[in-house]
């Protein structure tokens, strides 16, 4: 729950999607209901506060807008339009966000008070805060039963690419239907850390696992010097194999693999994907990938370590990731 871009001037005009989680991860924000294809989401009365400070940023900071926002059970995504320079970074807005969420709910009784002998006391938070939202503290100790409301710190992504704003406008609209989906096929959403892969390898897996056990898989390797002819024709003859029944193994390399991978998602295809980077803690798929993990078309295995680094893919690494997909297409369900 850290800033991620360090090189990035929080002070600039710009999108930032802010990402903040409840501690320790509680349910305490809102309730989903209905169905992945009919989501509902019903805040609770602390949601209701969370929404409403957010709703109060641009009214505080005059060049700055709060835009779409989606409060789930246990954490907040909003998107933060920064307009103009700002005098200090953007983080200090989100603190106040946190700050006066946590400190209006305490004094509607939804969070205890903290136990003064172990705070550190900060200056009053008015910013957000309405003169008429001055309201005494409770005697009686509320039914939550702690004073935190968020964890320490948030997640940022800086959106500055052409289409993604976009892109996260309808993943936070999705949320709901992508949590809903997760409940309803948790085994597709879970890492198992020690899947076998042939007789001598083990690493981390997420999505259907039975894709291994496909009598008939298809290694993807297309070299980057392959002509346009040849990768259509590569392309039509891969294709044609998963349309009746083959599972295609790629690890999304180059431009043609990327392009065959994403046809493949597209027709409804069942594929296995190779990474270069392994699973963040609580990792799920996104796009196309969530969509595949859902339907049980899609595995991705990762044979490498998680890293947080922007790292350029090794020629090591790709003739390693080339060696494991010869290995996956070779597995059947003897295995």
């Amino acid at each position: 729950m850290m800033q991620r871009c360090w090189e990035h001037d929080y002070c600039a005009p710009s999108f930032y999607m802010i990402t903040v989680v409840t501690e320790p991860r509680r349910n305490c924000l809102s309730v989903l209901e209905g169905t992945a294809s009919d989501p509902l989401v019903k805040h609770s009365p602390i949601g209701e506060v969370v929404r409403e400070v957010w709703q109060r940023t641009s009214a505080v900071y005059p060049g700055v807008e709060a835009c779409e926002c989606v409060v789930m059970p246990d954490h907040f995504h909003g998107i933060l339009w920064v307009k103009e320079q700002l005098a200090r970074p953007m983080g200090h807005i989100v603190k106040a966000f946190k700050r006066v969420s946590t400190q209006e709910c305490r004094s509607k009784g939804l969070l205890l008070q903290p136990d003064p002998s172990r705070c550190v006391r900060l200056p009053p938070a008015s910013a957000f805060a309405p003169a008429a939202a001055q309201v005494p503290v409770p005697a009686a100790a509320p039914a939550a039963g702690v004073s935190t409301l968020w964890q320490e710190g948030f997640q940022d992504s800086i959106l500055l690419r052409k289409g993604q704003l976009k892109a996260m406008v309808s993943y936070i609209a999705d949320n709901p239907r992508r949590l809903l989906a997760k409940r309803a096929h948790p085994q597709l959403f879970t890492v198992v850390a020690d899947q076998q892969i042939g007789p001598e390898h083990v690493c981390p897996v997420i999505g259907n696992r039975y894709l291994l056990q496909h009598p008939l898989k298809r290694q993807v390797q297309i070299s980057r010097r392959i002509t346009p002819e040849a990768l259509a024709a590569q392309k039509e003859e891969l294709l044609y194999a998963a349309e009746h029944g083959a599972v295609l193994v790629s690890p999304c390399i180059s431009p043609g693999e990327k392009e065959i991978a994403k046809a493949a998602l597209e027709a409804g295809r069942p594929l296995i994907v190779l990474l270069e980077n392994g699973f963040a803690p609580l990792y799920k798929p996104a796009g196309r990938y969530f969509d595949a993990c859902v339907s049980g078309r899609l595995l991705m295995v990762a044979p490498f370590p998680y890293h947080r680094q922007r790292r350029t893919i090794t020629r090591e690494q790709c003739l390693a990731l080339n060696a494991w997909a010869r290995i996956i297409a070779k597995m059947d369900d003897a295995e």
